[in-house]
């Protein structure tokens, strides 16, 4: 099915739903930065924690801190949850673009890698990556991955970290699972990006998929927010 249409069909089953008590992010749109800012540079010991909570329900799922913790050939961003174990750290190949991202329920790695944020903070910046992916220990099996970036404008968003003015885009997910029964797997995710703290202030992420030779009948995955709680 051609993305633009079925992005169209999928987005009306990953809208709002009435049944749970925490609701979506909205900010409050402003105009864009003149100049635009520069996203911070990384540095050793630069560290964010989020707050994750499930959209449906509003319940806290857990704590995550994400820290820079070498940078190199690569930029590795170790991750724990809040009583201190470790998970998956964040491996990048230069500042913004992710080879193996571990915000997923399972580690993925990326060839190319991929952008974490628009190339450009401008309003009308929009742009399309197709790239491989590869499950952590199965890196054999490259399946595809195409996700449409598009920024959708600049706005002033409060998370319990503070007050911040993001820039809001969005990204569109067509990619091949690695179960052959699953089949139009869509992922959305809105992202409120922060160029002074190098990283983003909130974001949320809800998937489907459809099982080959069913007709209809579109299968949801979990809806997650995250929130900035602390920086440094």
């Amino acid at each position: 099915m051609n993305l633009s249409r079925r992005t169209f069909i999928v987005s009306a089953a990953l809208a709002p739903v009435a049944c749970g008590s925490l609701s979506y992010e909205h900010g409050i749109p402003v105009a864009q930065p003149k100049p635009l800012p520069i996203v911070r540079p990384p540095q050793v010991g630069q560290e964010w924690t989020y707050i994750k909570k499930n959209i449906f329900d509003g319940k806290t799922l857990d704590v995550i801190t994400e820290r820079v913790a070498n940078i190199g050939s690569t930029i590795v961003l170790d991750r724990s949850t809040a009583d201190g174990a470790r998970l998956p750290s964040e491996i990048q190949t230069s500042w913004g673009m992710v080879a193996t991202d571990s915000q997923w329920s399972r580690l993925l790695n990326f060839s190319p890698s991929l952008p974490l944020w628009p190339e450009q903070l401008s309003t009308t910046w929009a742009k399309q990556f197709n790239t491989k992916y590869s499950i952590a220990g199965y890196s054999d099996s490259r399946m595809d991955w195409r996700e449409y970036m598009t920024v959708q404008g600049w706005e002033k968003i409060t998370v319990p970290a503070g007050e911040f003015v993001a820039l809001r885009f969005q990204s569109l997910i067509n990619y091949e699972s690695e179960d052959p029964n699953k089949v139009d797997c869509i992922r959305k995710e809105t992202v409120w990006f922060a160029p002074q703290i190098g990283r983003w202030v909130a974001r949320e992420a809800s998937g489907s998929y459809q099982i080959q030779g069913q007709i209809g009948g579109v299968i949801l995955e979990g809806s997650y927010q995250w929130q900035l709680s602390s920086y440094k």
